[in-house]
């Protein structure tokens, strides 16, 4: 099936399980539960491409000089060819395919070839640091099976981190100058645009654990 599709279904897939369970408990769902599924579904899809940035960092490097020659005879967007593209069954849990979404990604940010940068520890560091606190928060979330005040320090706790890595992702990014590599259409459509996520749900997320904390009880999640 089409990459796309596939990374499609993944969060799909994690972001019903959660509604689902929640409905089934509570008879409702609410916006800012809705969101936060969305976002922690996404993230568990993501750390597990992060796991193979690191594993695969050796073989990203030189995949990226085939996307870079691909580019050049097709004329079209690696990182749109590359989610276009069809995953086997046999690759679906393979980090080499997977590792691709980096050596695509790499042209229009080359840090993920060069294991120093902060793009490269940043998102090795979530892929590996934070499947684990984002189930646990998600099922309390879901099923409010700890009290409000931990959920929300735990929810600050990673929400706080997203948000500050990823506007630091931006910064570091234009003080290195690498938006003058690539076009203008470039930058804001795979660099700002996808991080812009990694922001604007975060903070909704950072809102939303402070009310667990301050309320004591889930009532901004509508239970």
């Amino acid at each position: 099936m089409p990459v796309i599709l596939f990374a499609v279904l993944v969060v799909a897939v994690f972001t019903l399980l959660g509604t689902g369970v929640h409905y089934y408990e509570y008879g409702s769902l609410n916006w800012v539960f809705l969101l936060m599924a969305l976002f922690l579904s996404t993230n568990l899809l993501i750390a597990g491409w992060e796991i193979c940035l690191f594993l695969r960092r050796d073989h990203i490097k030189s995949r990226s000089e085939y996307w870079r020659d691909r580019q050049k005879e097709t004329g079209r967007a690696p990182g749109i060819e590359f989610l276009t593209s069809r995953v086997s069954w046999r690759n679906m849990l393979s980090p080499t395919f997977w590792a691709d979404v980096w050596a695509a990604y790499s042209l229009y940010d080359d840090a993920y070839t060069d294991r120093s940068t902060f793009g490269f520890n940043a998102d090795t560091g979530n892929g590996f640091f934070t499947p684990i606190p984002t189930l646990v928060l998600y099922a309390a979330l879901t099923t409010g099976f700890m009290p409000a005040i931990y959920t929300g320090i735990l929810g600050l706790a990673l929400f706080w981190q997203w948000t500050y890595v990823s506007s630091l992702y931006w910064v570091s990014f234009l003080i290195a100058g690498r938006q003058r590599r690539i076009s203008k259409r470039e930058v804001y459509a795979y660099v700002f645009s996808p991080n812009a996520f990694w922001i604007a749900l975060p903070i909704l997320g950072l809102y939303m654990s402070a009310r667990l904390i301050i309320d004591g009880n889930y009532g901004v999640l509508g239970f």
